[in-house]
């Protein structure tokens, strides 16, 4: 499963959810680091990832142009790297499910608290 992590998110949690994530990657590691919003969805689109943020911004993008690719909001606050593999990891099934499964077909943006 494809999933990249925008930048203000470390790449170092790349490595701390590989276990589940095995391709998933940084927009830093893919040279995307000083693109876009919509350069970094385009991205995502063309090279079928699943797009993990912070922000608001790339659910705005996908009510506007659609998806794929579909959109892992986090809605953590301020948090630790740790804390943010952590919450991936546990909630792993889920997201997989959502990515992959009929059941969430319709829907572009999974929010997690």
């Amino acid at each position: 499963m494809k999933i990249i992590f925008d930048q203000n998110i470390s790449f170092r949690v790349v490595v701390k959810v590989s276990k589940n994530f095995p391709e998933a990657s940084q927009v830093r590691q893919l040279g995307l680091e000083n693109m876009s919003d919509l350069e970094i969805w385009n991205y995502a689109r063309a090279y079928e990832f699943t797009i993990v943020s912070f922000d608001a911004d790339f659910y705005e993008i996908s009510n506007i142009k659609g998806y794929p690719p579909k959109i892992i909001w986090l809605r953590l606050g301020n948090t630790s790297t740790s804390h943010i593999a952590e919450i991936i990891n546990q909630k792993a099934a889920l997201i997989q499910s959502f990515i992959k499964s009929k059941e969430y077909s319709d829907y572009a943006c999974l929010e997690i608290r």
